[in-house]
């Protein structure tokens, strides 16, 4: 159990980071996972039966010291770290000529600085492991919508991505953009109901997850789009 795989997933108490925990707790690896809510964590933990495998601590994604503290964690509980799961996201579904300033610092510093901190945070221990990276972007960071301020931040995540990759590659360690089109989650709550057509599952979009993080030793898949068939944009 000591030399089974480890990674650690932020915003993992729900949708597509549960499911990426879950997929990865029955591939064999140890899990931890953060987010900011103790009772949804206490519950997911729960939902697993409270599972030796699984460790759940509560921080906020964009918060540096929050990071650094589960990274260390993490380590002090699994003896090691092989992959990281930048998830924690959040959308305020409004546009940059008419939406409501007062949630976009929170937008902008969860999607685009959290995956940031996390890298920072955990490169040291991925050099030990060559261990992978794996950012949770957006169709909506490739393809622009008008006014989309949600987009404009999967954009940077899509070049936090390859930004990273240039640079730590050279130590050994991989970096996966998996960039989901539209998945059935707690996301469209803002819209009030889920958008006509087929919709991806999170546990559909947990298997790419994990079919990026088990890549043989020495191979990088950098970047995976995931849409739901019927889904044109």
């Amino acid at each position: 159990m000591t030399e089974s795989p480890v990674a650690l997933i932020t915003g993992g108490g729900s949708g597509i980071g549960a499911a990426v925990a879950r997929r990865l707790l029955d591939a064999g690896h140890r899990v931890a996972v953060t987010g900011r809510g103790e009772e949804r964590l206490r519950g997911f933990a729960d939902e697993l039966g409270n599972s030796q495998g699984l460790l759940t601590m509560t921080g906020d994604a964009a918060d540096y010291g929050d990071v650094r503290a589960a990274v260390d964690r993490t380590l002090k509980e699994f003896g090691r770290l092989d992959t990281v799961v930048a998830n924690a996201g959040t959308a305020t579904h409004d546009s940059v000529a008419d939406g409501d300033p007062a949630g976009w610092t929170e937008m902008v510093l969860t999607n685009v600085l959290g995956p940031a901190l996390l890298v920072r945070a955990s490169v040291d221990a991925l050099k030990e492991t060559r261990g992978r990276i794996v950012l949770i972007g957006s169709v909506a960071g490739f393809v622009p919508t008008p006014g989309n301020i949600y987009g404009a931040t999967k954009w940077a995540v899509t070049g936090l991505a390859e930004n990273t990759r240039r640079q730590v590659t050279e130590w050994g360690i991989g970096v996966t953009l998996v960039a989901p089109g539209r998945v059935e989650t707690s996301f469209w709550d803002g819209y009030g109901s889920l958008p006509p057509g087929r919709l991806l599952t999170a546990d559909q979009l947990a298997d790419s997850v994990v079919w990026a993080v088990r890549q043989p030793e020495g191979v990088d898949v950098n970047t995976v789009v995931v849409r739901p068939v019927g889904q044109p944009n």
